[in-house]
This record gives structure tokens, C-alpha cells and sequence, in this order.
């Protein structure tokens, strides 16, 4: 018995959309690409979506078309995946790291509020692993001084603060359609927004700088998503608020199995939140059995598949060494969260036979 910690559900429509396409000759960039950025549009609640070719690849195009730049400071998180902080070097700014909430893992705004200062250009805040934000206090915060709210949103498709989309709520959000995250694409990204000329600028900046065909007006890239990936998209739009509830019933069910572990803490999904649980993470304390590495180790030996999301903190990577951007003394949350945390499998395809089976495993390894 293997239980993977992540697996993309795919079937019959997704194969169809893209025999369609097949069939067309359009592959690149064309119409299918458009209707599925008016669908996302439509589904967020947004003016604007520019669709992409990765998230990473979002993450630069917003931050470019929101006219981030050398010598400019933006806050974020340290703990994440580092495309985050990765884009903000990519303009010649500086990452500034603000420790984290210990519950819901996302930046903790009073510490957000402490490193504001003169060459602060801009919040980017990951909603991580589908938990929003703290959303109403760092907006406070942007709007009082006058900051670009950027969201983060790849690991939160559909994800809810106080009923609103997390993407868009602030300036900008970006999104991932990464194989593993709540829907695909194959890779792709997108840049959302209701600020038009923020969008204008992505829409420039993905394809060469065009205006129109080879009127080239700003240096450009070729980030464009391709015509099969927005047709996997399409179909995985609409299945997605349908898996997002597989994901959160399979959550409720995880927790009342890891609640009963001595030594393991499940994730919380605060009174304002709507949790889409891209990962089920639970703490690993220092009353558990077993440590977090070890435990890993012996789930996966009996056939569960587990990640660790993120074994180290951003600033503690030795790219962010090296470049003498830190933190770790002053995120002392997101340290601890680093050790501890280790992901279960909560993605669709999981069923309740092997929820039973985890709690099982969790039975006899940690009483």
C-alpha cells in the first residue's frame, strides 16, 4: 500500500479539452488561454487575470508591472517556498523577512508593522497551505503607509478571508497551477488584479513587450502559458471548489485521528478562514515519540507519503547566506515551525480507508 502525499486528479475532461486543442493546431498561446483567464476572472471575482507560464514566473511579472525596483525594500515571509523572496531579488530589491503567526503559519502583522521603514515598497504575504492571511491588519498597514499588498495565493485556490478570495484582496495576487497544488494546469501561473494598468504592464511583459505584433515598446519576456495548459485549466476550474471540499473533508477527518496522538498538534483554520488545505500539516512537538525526522522516516516506510514544508527557513538557505539577508534571530517562529512541521496526504484522491489506515500507523508508532 502506497498513500502519495500528493496527486493531481485528472480524468476524462481534462484528456478531451486537450485532444480539443490537439485537434485545433492553436498550442500556444491563443483563445482557449483567454477564456480560461475570463473564467478565473469571473471565479475570483477579479477585472483581470494574465495568465503565465509557471508561478515563479507571476511572481516576476507582477512585481515588475507593480514597479518594484533596485534599491526598494519589501516585506515577506520567511517561511515559504522561496520563489517568494526569490522574485523580489529578480527586481534588485531586498527581501525583509517578518516572523510568522505559530498558528496559521502566515506573517504575523505586528511583526510586518516593526521593519516598515522609508525604502518599504511593498507586502507580499503567503496565504501557506491554503490558511489565508490575517488579511484586514496588513492592509491596514499597506494603506497607512502608502505599501503595494501583494498576495501570494499558490497554495490557496479558493481559500476564503471573511467570504472574499484570497488574490484578490490586495493590489495584486499570484497564483501557481503546479501539478501538486489544489488545480493545474501541467506548470502555469497568473497574475490577478483590478488595477488595469498593473495588468496592462503583465500583459506587456509576458509576450515580448508587444503592443501589437512586432511593435515591441518595453523589454519583454516569453512568459506566455500555452493552449493545453489553459484547457486543463478550464476543466480543473470547475472541479476545483468540488476537490477543495474533498480536501477539507478529508482534513476533519485527519484531525480527529492526530488530536488523540500525544505529542502531534493538527492545523487550525481560524473563525475567519476558509481553509483549502493545498497540505494537511501537523506540529511534531518534543513530547511526540519520535522526532520529526524520524517519524517521517518510519510513515513512509509503511507506505505513507509525507513532505516537509519547509525543513529550513528562507533566510537560513545558503543562497540567503551568502547574500547576507537574515533573519533567524528575530523569526523565531518560523524556526521552530521548521522543525516541526511535517505534511500528510489530504489531497482528493485520499479516501477514508486510508485515513483509517494513517491513524492506524499513527496509533502504533506514537501511541
Amino acid at each position: 500500500m502506497r498513500i502519495p502525499i500528493s496527486k493531481p486528479l485528472m480524468g476524462k475532461e481534462e484528456e478531451e479539452a486537450v485532444r480539443r486543442v490537439m485537434v485545433s493546431g492553436i498550442l500556444a498561446h491563443g483563445p482557449e488561454v483567454e477564456r480560461f483567464e475570463e473564467e478565473f476572472a469571473e471565479y475570483l471575482g477579479v477585472k483581470h487575470v494574465v495568465a503565465v507560464s509557471n508561478g515563479t514566473l507571476a511572481l516576476d511579472t507582477a512585481l515588475k508591472a507593480a514597479g518594484i525596483k533596485e534599491g526598494d525594500e519589501v516585506i515577506t515571509t520567511p517561511f515559504t517556498f522561496i520563489a517568494t523572496a526569490n522574485s523580489i531579488i529578480y527586481q534588485g530589491a531586498r527581501p525583509v523577512f517578518a516572523d510568522i503567526d505559530s498558528e496559521t503559519y502566515t506573517i504575523d502583522p505586528d511583526k510586518v508593522l516593526e521593519l516598515v521603514n522609508s525604502k518599504t515598497r511593498a507586502i507580499i504575504v503567503v496565504h501557506l497551505y491554503g490558511h489565508p492571511a490575517d488579511m484586514d491588519s496588513i492592509k491596514e498597514i499597506a494603506e497607512d503607509h502608502n505599501l503595494l499588498l501583494i498576495e501570494d495565493a499558490a497554495q490557496a485556490h479558493g481559500a476564503m478571508y471573511k467570504g472574499e478570495k484570497v488574490g484578490s484582496i490586495g493590489d495584486v495576487g499570484v497564483f501557481s497551477f503546479y501539478p501538486t497544488k489544489n488545480m493545474t494546469t501541467g506548470e502555469g501561473g497568473a497574475i490577478v488584479t483590478n488595477q488595469d494598468e498593473i495588468a496592462r504592464k503583465a500583459r506587456l511583459l509576458r509576450n515580448h513587450g508587444q503592443e501589437r505584433k512586432y511593435y515591441h515598446t518595453v523589454l519583454g519576456y516569453n512568459y506566455r502559458m500555452t493552449s493545453i495548459a489553459a484547457a486543463i485549466g478550464r476543466v480543473q476550474l470547475r472541479r476545483l471548489d468540488e476537490m477543495n471540499k474533498a480536501r477539507r473533508r478529508n482534513a476533519e477527518l485527519l484531525t480527529q485521528v492526530v488530536r488523540k496522538i500525544k505529542g502531534i498538534e493538527p492545523p487550525v483554520e481560524k473563525e475567519w478562514a476558509y481553509h483549502v488545505y493545498h497540505q494537511y500539516v501537523i506540529r511534531v512537538k518534543s513530547d511526540c515519540l519520535f522526532g520529526r525526522n524520524r517519524l517521517k522516516e518510519l510513515l513512509e516506510e509503511k507506505g505513507i507519503g509525507t513532505g516537509i514544508h519547509y525543513p529550513l527557513t528562507i533566510p537560513e538557505q545558503p543562497l540567503y547566506e551568502k547574500l547576507g539577508i537574515g533573519c533567524v534571530k528575530t523569526c523565531e517562529n518560523a524556526v521552530n515551525a521548521s522543525r516541526e512541521v511535517l505534511s500528510l496526504p489530504v489531497h482528493p484522491l485520499v479516501t477514508s480507508e486510508d485515513i483509517n489506515y494513517i491513524g492506524e500507523i499513527l496509533r502504533e508508532l506514537c501511541g
